[in-house]
């Protein structure tokens, strides 16, 4: 007759199941696959009391009955990794645009370099992703950062999840309940400001020559790469109007900047920005103080608008280091300083102006290229109380 296994309270033990010298409790099974697999507990029922400094755990036979239930409702025990897993999920994103890949590369490069990468996604808990996002932002990642990571590793969980590979998807959870949104809000600067900086570029010996440029950023809502990507065949002087049906941007290949032509953000930006005559005159004087007409083809096109002195393609990035130097001289050199301002200000400044003089929200929307009207009428939030007084006696007025 065998003997009954017990442990250190002379509990029998079941098939199984076994209690180490240290006192921890561990169960060992043989997996689908044919490999050996443990679970461990401080705890062998629920009702048992933790060892002194040890950590709260799940007893080992409530583990064991979720084990026998995930084997029943044919839950694959994946040894996956986290890495391999979110590699999966954005091997079948195919299509995307190149904004989308380099999130992507963003992401698993932090997964390659993090031990929370390797971990299997079977062992994951909520609590453990939670902690990982902690980390993150404990290690300088902002939240809007963490955000664009948890917008790739939670659907590839739910992948897992639709898969039967996990029960629970442990990222289904609000971002905002474990670490505070202290993301700094993109204002519009007021008419008062860009009237004044402005100014400022135009009579700048140094930054002079960009004049026309960030004019038209301020008066047509383009986007940066909207704007770089225009051609000649984009102007229309004679109907006075920009037609934006593509944009320019950039990727790094082997170190190297590749320049790329991609269709609008959405299908909503394809259209057509009036020019006043204003804006008018700043492209007209762009074309003509060109020094080199680019003969560079990117994609099919030529004849780019907004050219480098080489006579290359401009792209963003070179536009977001000019605005950075312009607002450091601007701010030495005067005793009221000017918020920071980058191309996208000058687009939601925009936005803001016409919105303040009373455009009309759908017109206003179609200008913007927004493919919901939402984020159009977001920006009449940004009225002070003095525009809203205003609007109200001139309504009155009439």
């Amino acid at each position: 007759m065998s003997v009954k296994r017990r442990d250190n309270k002379n509990r029998v033990l079941r098939n199984g199941e076994s209690q180490r010298k240290d006192g921890r409790y561990a169960y060992t099974y043989v997996d689908a696959n044919g490999k050996q697999k443990f679970l461990y507990s401080w705890k062998l029922e629920k009702t048992d009391k933790l060892p002194q400094g040890k950590r709260e755990c799940v007893a080992l036979r409530e583990k064991i009955k979720q084990l026998q239930k995930d084997i029943e409702d044919g839950i694959i025990d994946s040894s996956l990794t986290v890495l391999q897993l979110v590699e999966k999920y954005t091997r079948q994103k195919t299509g995307v645009r190149e904004g989308t890949k380099k999130n992507y590369r963003y992401v698993l490069g932090i997964l390659k370099d993090a031990p929370f990468g390797s971990r299997c996604i079977s062992d994951v808990k909520q609590s453990d992703a939670k902690e990982w996002f902690i980390h993150l932002n404990e290690s300088a990642l902002g939240y809007g950062t963490i955000g664009n990571v948890r917008g790739i590793i939670r659907p590839a969980f739910q992948m897992a999840v639709d898969d039967d590979m996990i029960r629970k998807n442990p990222f289904a959870f609000s971002l905002s309940t474990i670490i505070a949104n202290n993301s700094s809000k993109r204002e519009a600067i007021t008419e008062e400001q860009e009237k004044n900086f402005l100014e400022f570029i135009k009579n700048d010996k140094c930054y002079s020559k960009y004049y026309d440029e960030i004019y038209i950023l301020f008066n047509t809502g383009l986007r940066i790469s909207e704007f770089v990507g225009l051609t000649e065949s984009n102007i229309d002087f004679t109907g006075g109007c920009i037609k934006v049906d593509h944009q320019l941007l950039v990727r790094t290949v082997d170190g190297h900047t590749q320049m790329m032509i991609e269709d609008t953000k959405s299908v909503n930006g394809i259209r057509d920005i009036p020019m006043s005559d204003e804006v008018a005159r700043c492209f007209k004087r762009i074309i003509e103080k060109r020094n080199l007409v680019s003969n560079i083809t990117i994609d099919g096109m030529k004849g780019f608008l907004i050219i480098t002195s080489t006579g290359k393609p401009s792209y963003a990035e070179i536009w977001h280091k000019r605005f950075r130097k312009i607002c450091n001289k601007y701010n030495k050199t005067n005793k009221i300083p000017i918020p920071k301002i980058t191309p996208h200000i000058c687009r939601h400044t925009f936005c803001s102006k016409m919105a303040r003089r009373g455009m009309n929200p759908k017109m206003l929307q179609y200008v913007m290229g927004h493919s919901d009207i939402s984020m159009t009428m977001n920006v009449y939030t940004h009225v002070t109380y003095g525009d809203i007084k205003d609007e109200m006696a001139r309504i009155y007025d009439k």
